[in-house]
């Protein structure tokens, strides 16, 4: 069988020293295939959003080894990291996180100028991930002319237009209504299953969890279950 696309082997996460000091992750054991969607539930400071940036190479663990793709990741140089990040990986965020005066179209391709593409090039994949989120009717559209559900796709296409293998998503519903929620949701939901993307998301919301294959509970610092869909 082949090695998980994600694997945390005794993560710890510790913040602070001496008296200050809090133990965030106590020993963290995780796997994840390829092609999962995993939601990542528990209350305010159980550690999900600190496994969440240690996944997405933003945070490193005290102690522990975190193998991507079997490579061990804490043994990564700074620049190492941030090019697993570029090439690899792809985020989402309660704030969506647009830039205010730059159109849909300009936002999505910003994460393709690091890479050298050309113009056209870049023109060419933000499109396509526009249109993959349905909004390609909107890409001269700043983020202030854009509903909430909207900016959010627009961050999803962002997201998605690197190719990344893994989509990590720190709650991508918070800020929205249900009815948006839940086409934010099915998109998701598709990316997983039509392009292969494996989707983390954190989320506190049952019926948005509802959508994963896999749910992961959190509770001070430790996974305390996981659920397989319809179990």
């Amino acid at each position: 069988m082949s090695h998980p696309l994600i694997e945390f082997r005794q993560i710890v996460k510790t913040y602070g020293t001496g008296m200050a000091q809090s133990t965030v992750l106590k020993g963290i054991d995780l796997k994840i295939q390829e092609g999962e969607f995993i939601a990542i539930m528990g209350h305010s400071g159980s550690g999900k959003s600190t496994s969440l940036n240690i996944l997405g190479c933003l945070d490193t663990p005290t102690s522990g080894e975190y193998l991507f793709d079997g490579l061990p990741v804490e043994q990564m140089s700074t620049q190492q990291r941030a090019l697993l990040r570029r090439y690899y990986l792809g985020f989402v965020f309660q704030g969506f996180n647009l830039l205010n005066r730059t159109s849909a179209l300009e936002n999505v391709e910003l994460p393709l100028i690091y890479r050298g593409m050309s113009a056209k090039e870049r023109h060419q994949a933000a499109m396509d991930a526009l249109k993959t989120v349905g909004l390609e009717d909107y890409v001269d559209h700043t983020p202030g002319e854009l509903s909430g559900g909207q900016q959010q796709r627009v961050a999803i296409a962002r997201a998605i237009v690197t190719q990344p293998k893994v989509l990590l998503a720190d709650e991508p519903t918070g800020n929205l209504d249900t009815a948006r929620s839940i086409e934010i949701m099915e998109i998701l939901s598709e990316l997983n299953q039509k392009q292969g993307i494996t989707v983390i998301m954190v989320t506190h919301e049952e019926d948005m969890a509802a959508y994963a294959h896999r749910r992961i509970l959190f509770k001070d610092g430790q996974i305390v279950t996981e659920q397989e869909a319809n179990s």
